[in-house]
């Protein structure tokens, strides 16, 4: 099975003096944005309090940033189409910063939700720009390795940023866990200035190229794949801290430390399932997906008791590396318009962002308990595999096709 099934030319890696030291200030950026984005939905009981307003309004906030991501992605992308990758990385991670810092300012919850909102935008197009830059870097055959340590910013972040945002949060206030974010902006900003290789734009980039990503049905059903078979891994995630007050009757200084545990388990499948994807990147997808199906449908029954809790949340996380295989899978099938379809993949994961908890507070609201999400997250990574089988079907047509075309 051809994990490539677009044919496309393969540029020689762009040379940097020190390859490390740009993944790793590419991978700071990624620290900052998981943190604001994972933090928030811990530190959902501060908001409403300190704004007047009730959680599932409060939660209007998750909502906001996951819609901007969604937007920002592809316009940001294609505006940006013909700006130097180092510049745009800086823009983006500029925009972050103001933004996240304004939040933290926010007088109203209305004030909120717009700054929530501006300070997502910037977000997809920034993990989209890194994860090319990353892949430019080395050689083909370690295209996905590069893209998983960028990403092990952010799933660090669940582990070290998350807890310090949040007990930052409840130590002295929800707003000081923003200014912390924007000083990790400042931070990208000075790593990416200082170490990023800045080559020349590439001369025949445009947005009417960018945009040609979309002509692509396989571009379509790789995005398909994130937007719905991941959503079960924030559904569970959302309501966490609300499965350990409720069902687990942990306290709420535990939620942290939990999340930690989702961190963990994310970070490690970030380091070792990459490995898998440069030798199979398709079946690395359909497994990871299976293994989210199984995993989703156990949780339930180990919710009850905070030791099963956590070993389920940790092997959760693991799922999660499905973000880093499908990223190399859009570049994979997406022609000349890379900085588009990497961009969109994170439109996609928070399309899943949004449509899980979403689903699993359906659920919830009727009645079938604080831990259904997980039983709604398994069905979401169903459909995610039946969309998986569409997309390896037509890459054998098509490998079937170009061989008879050969003989």
């Amino acid at each position: 099975m051809s994990s490539s099934p677009v044919s496309q030319r393969v540029a020689p890696p762009v040379r940097a003096p020190h390859v490390g030291l740009v993944i790793l200030a590419l991978a700071v950026g990624g620290f900052a944005i998981g943190t604001t984005e994972f933090a928030s939905m811990s530190m959902l009981p501060l908001f409403a309090e300190g704004l007047g307003i009730d959680a599932p309004t409060a939660g209007h906030a998750i909502s906001a940033y996951a819609l901007g991501v969604v937007v920002g992605a592809p316009v940001i992308t294609v505006i940006g189409a013909r700006l130097p990758r180092r510049r745009l990385l800086l823009l983006l991670m500029a925009m972050f910063t103001v933004f996240n810092g304004l939040t933290g300012l926010s007088p109203t919850y209305h004030w909120m939700l717009l700054f929530r909102f501006l300070a997502g935008l910037p977000h997809g197009a920034y993990f989209g720009v890194a994860a090319l830059v990353a892949s430019s870097l080395v050689p083909p055959n370690r295209r996905t390795r590069a893209v998983g340590q960028m990403f092990l910013g952010l799933t660090v972040a669940t582990i070290a940023g998350v807890p310090l945002a949040s007990w930052l949060g409840q130590a002295v206030g929800w707003r000081w866990s923003f200014a912390l974010v924007a000083v990790l902006g400042l931070m990208t900003m000075s790593a990416v200035f200082a170490f990023a290789p800045n080559p020349p734009a590439d001369s025949q980039a445009s947005p009417l190229r960018e945009l040609g990503a979309l002509k692509r049905p396989q571009v379509w059903i790789t995005l398909g794949i994130g937007a719905i078979g991941f959503g079960g891994m924030f559904a569970v995630y959302t309501y966490l801290a609300d499965i350990l007050l409720r069902v687990t009757h942990m306290p709420l200084g535990a939620v942290p430390w939990i999340m930690g545990v989702f961190g963990v388990g994310l970070t490690l499948g970030n380091m070792i399932v990459p490995v898998f994807a440069d030798r199979a990147l398709m079946r690395t997808a359909g497994a990871l997906l299976v293994w989210a199906l199984v995993m989703l449908a156990v949780f339930p029954f180990a919710a009850g008791n905070v030791w099963t809790l956590g070993t389920m949340v940790f092997l959760i996380g693991i799922s999660g590396a499905l973000a880093t295989v499908l990223q190399t899978r859009l570049m994979d099938v997406a022609g000349d318009a890379q900085a588009l379809a990497a961009a969109l993949n994170h439109s996609a994961f928070n399309t899943a962002n949004a449509l899980g908890p979403f689903l699993g507070g359906l659920a919830i609201a009727n009645g079938y308990g604080w831990t259904s999400p997980a039983w709604v997250g398994s069905g979401l990574a169903v459909c995610g595999l039946l969309l998986w089988s569409v997309s390896v079907a037509m890459d054998r047509r098509g490998a079937e096709a170009a061989t008879a075309e050969t003989c």
